[in-house]
């Protein structure tokens, strides 16, 4: 039996975490995922994306020089379109990036805990839920994120679930697909129907439409509330992501 470790989750992650906003440029006018060395800038121009998706993830175990020449891309990318405000994401265990980081002023922001499974060690059965079926620009009023957001993506391939609770779409997850890897993005559940179970079904129920699917492995960035929900899914701690913002 092949043992998935969690280096190997933690780059399955990094991967799907790139190719979805990827799948976001697709959606926005003007936008790219700039794939350099060592670095993947997603750079937003236009809004409503640019207020939201401006992020660029650092590959961590580089050298002095090689970690330069990273962020020299990254900014490149980020001025050539006209971006001033934009996250850099580092693993936690990257001390020396995030020393890079600091000393060219940038700050740190916020973060996100890397987690990810092997899906054969899913911890719940297929849970059954009342689904809703909702246009895209209701799936963004429902759960207030902006208005146009990704209106031009291929939203079949987001895979987006939305659980209702007395016939009213309350809480929702969506799955994105890449190389075997399912990431698990968008979670929000509305604040009058929480404590319910109701996230923690949705992220279960796409864990075994995943395996349906034929994916091997899954992989989120989780807030720290949303983090024990995981856990009892399935899911283990891979370390946090630090985002820093330029000074």
């Amino acid at each position: 039996m092949t043992v998935t470790t969690d280096a190997e989750l933690y780059r399955r992650g990094a991967v799907t975490l790139l190719d979805s906003w990827e799948e976001y440029c697709r959606g926005s006018d003007g936008a790219l995922l700039e794939r350099s060395p060592g670095v993947g800038s997603a750079v937003f121009p236009d809004e409503p994306e640019r207020g939201v998706y401006n992020n660029a993830l650092l590959e961590r175990d580089r050298g002095p020089a090689e970690r330069d020449d990273a962020l020299n891309l990254m900014e490149a990318a980020y001025a050539a379109a006209g971006v001033r405000h934009f996250a850099a994401w580092v693993h936690e265990s990257d001390v020396a990036m995030r020393v890079d980081l600091e000393r060219r002023g940038y700050k740190f922001d916020t973060s996100t805990r890397a987690m990810g499974m092997v899906l054969d060690d899913i911890r719940l059965p297929r849970p059954e839920m009342e689904l809703a079926e909702l246009s895209w620009s209701d799936y963004l009023r429902t759960f207030e994120l902006p208005a146009g957001l990704l209106s031009r993506c291929d939203h079949p391939s987001l895979r987006v679930l939305v659980a209702q609770l007395d016939g009213e779409p309350v809480a929702t997850a969506m799955a994105f697909d890449s190389r075997g890897d399912c990431g698990i993005y968008n979670v929000a559940t509305l604040a009058h129907a929480r404590r319910r179970g109701l996230g923690t079904a949705l992220i279960a129920l796409q864990m075994h439409d995943a395996i349906m699917r034929g994916c091997r492995t899954a992989s989120v960035q989780s807030t720290e509330m949303a983090e024990r929900v995981y856990t009892a899914v399935g899911f283990r701690d891979l370390g946090r992501f630090l985002e820093y913002v330029p000074g």
